[in-house]
């Protein structure tokens, strides 16, 4: 499994914040996107999870398996990744139980019949720590609380490819490996993360990308 990211040009509001970026990602790997506020990370990112169209330049996922069964020579990336953005996702009137379990239904595919969605919740809740607060309204948590359930939604139903856009936002320390580990075991797992981040995260095997804002540069 392979993410190929070619030649891709950003534009924003008729302004360009990338230009020529290319890498590929093979499964099993993670890559960590870091740069100064204005320098195209959360651009990247939606382009790549297909919801910003790159001026010009590819991306494509390679190897993923086809609903007939075959190899799969490509496919949109939409279709096998997790996206998490600045906001949380999450429906404060519903319970964190309720919420999990909305994505859970929600984003299931083959790849999730093993697993009942009870289960896939309550092993969400219980790696994000959020078991105690299964059963409270998302409206009533704290900030923090609100990121890891937003964040438990990675582990409710099978993806490949994770994108996370500053994702230890409201986190504190402790949360913040706990969202290290779940990446890693992601990774380990065979899939893969790309993670736009100011602060340092141990996430390994990754390598980093450094965006630079364009008007800094000369």
């Amino acid at each position: 499994m392979q993410l190929v990211a070619e030649n891709l040009v950003l534009e924003r509001g008729n302004r360009k914040v990338a230009n020529d970026v290319s890498f590929t990602l093979e499964g099993g790997s993670g890559l960590v996107l870091t740069g100064p506020n204005g320098s195209g990370k959360s651009t990247l990112l939606r382009a790549l999870a297909g919801y910003l169209r790159p001026a010009s330049g590819s991306v494509r996922i390679l190897g993923i398996g086809g609903s007939d069964g075959d190899t799969g020579e490509s496919c949109e990336v939409g279709e096998v990744c997790h996206f998490v953005g600045h906001l949380d996702g999450i429906k404060s009137h519903l319970t964190a139980a309720e919420n999990l379990t909305f994505w859970a239904t929600y984003l299931s595919d083959r790849a999730d019949s093993g697993h009942s969605v009870a289960h896939r919740v309550y092993d969400a809740l219980e790696v994000f720590a959020l078991n105690a607060l299964a059963d409270i309204p998302a409206g009533y948590m704290s900030a923090g609380q609100k990121r890891r359930l937003g964040l438990a939604r990675l582990l409710v139903a099978h993806r490949p490819l994770w994108l996370l856009d500053e994702p230890t936002v409201s986190l504190d320390t402790g949360s913040a490996d706990i969202l290290v580990k779940a990446i890693n075991r992601h990774l380990s797992d065979g899939g893969m993360a790309i993670v736009a981040t100011h602060l340092p995260l141990a996430i390994e095997p990754a390598r980093g990308i450094s965006l630079v804002r364009k008007e800094a540069q000369a």
